[in-house]
């Protein structure tokens, strides 16, 4: 899939810009993201959790979506040096959901890397569960954060949402579940993409 399409594209309306992007979720999210799961399996296990902590449409978007950056950088398990550096994928995801989402979608996926350093932070049982990958990552994130940088972060507006989806990224690693496909979110996502560029 062109993803120089999906960034720089020029797209009728949300419909048009929806088909691109589930196409392209549908291709690249088959990489791998680790030795259990896809990409994609990744996403929709992710959304489904917050579906089920009842949250809304646009905490379950942020969710699926969360990780698009991996895939805008070409970042996966196939690669030696994956989560091996920080390329800050969750900024580059976020400049891009903002872009078609607004803020709602973006800022709490900016923040779900620093919200892993948080709860390492905040609490030892959140440390002690982390998956081999993650741990590997939060090295080249910075660690866990210090005492200054945990009230800074809790001041930020989309902290709690960052927190809860931190939570549920980490618990949405897992063979063989059974959770909606990809296209039970499209209704939603075409919906926020019309509202925001309603907005515009």
């Amino acid at each position: 899939m062109n993803t120089d399409r999906l960034l720089h594209g020029t797209f009728t309306g949300a419909d048009e810009f929806c088909d691109e992007l589930f196409a392209y979720l549908t291709a690249v999210g088959q990489s791998q993201y680790d030795e259990t799961v896809t990409q994609l399996e990744h996403a929709r296990q992710t959304a489904a959790l917050a579906e089920a902590d009842g949250y809304d449409q646009a905490a379950q978007v942020a969710a699926l979506l969360h990780d698009i950056g991996h895939l805008l950088l070409d970042e996966h398990d196939a690669h030696h040096n994956f989560l091996a550096e920080d390329l800050h994928h969750e900024i580059v995801g976020a400049r891009y959901l903002t872009r078609w989402f607004g803020p709602d979608i973006g800022a709490p996926v900016a923040l779900h890397v620093k919200a892993k350093r948080y709860l390492v932070a905040t609490d030892p049982a959140y440390a002690n569960s982390l998956s081999v990958a993650s741990t590997r990552s939060l090295r080249v994130q910075g660690g866990p954060m210090t005492g200054r940088e945990v009230d800074a972060f809790l001041c930020l507006p989309h902290a709690d949402l960052a927190i809860a989806l931190r939570r549920w990224d980490d618990n949405a690693k897992r063979a063989g579940v059974a959770v909606p496909e990809l296209d039970h979110w499209r209704p939603a996502v075409c919906r926020l993409v019309n509202e925001a560029s309603a907005v515009v």
